[in-house]
């Protein structure tokens, strides 16, 4: 787990914060070019939804939570949430390829 910087205020904290939403975001938009790219990979819409490896994703990221300072339950709540948006957005990714030659 990274060291923490101590806050003296509220405000600090917010910008701390702020700080981690835009390294997140950045990382949201680079996972999103690779599931645009997995899209291609996919037969059809039906193989995007991928149940099995959602599970999992999310074992292996629930096990690997406290090494990192983080709750389980919030890790879980978070990339189920992140997932399913994931894979709508893949779906659509998929409806958008051109059809596979013959």
């Amino acid at each position: 787990m990274q060291a923490i910087t101590p806050c003296l205020s509220l405000d600090e904290v917010r910008q701390q914060i702020d700080r981690l939403d835009r390294q997140l975001l950045a990382l949201v938009g680079e996972r999103s070019a690779y599931v645009a790219q997995a899209a291609a990979f996919k037969k059809d819409r039906a193989e995007v939804a991928a149940p099995q490896r959602v599970e999992q994703v999310i074992s292996r990221l629930c096990a690997m939570a406290k090494d990192y300072g983080a709750p389980p339950e919030v890790v879980e709540a978070t990339w189920r949430a992140m997932i399913a948006a994931f894979i709508r957005f893949e779906q659509q990714t998929h409806s958008s390829l051109p059809a596979p030659s013959p």
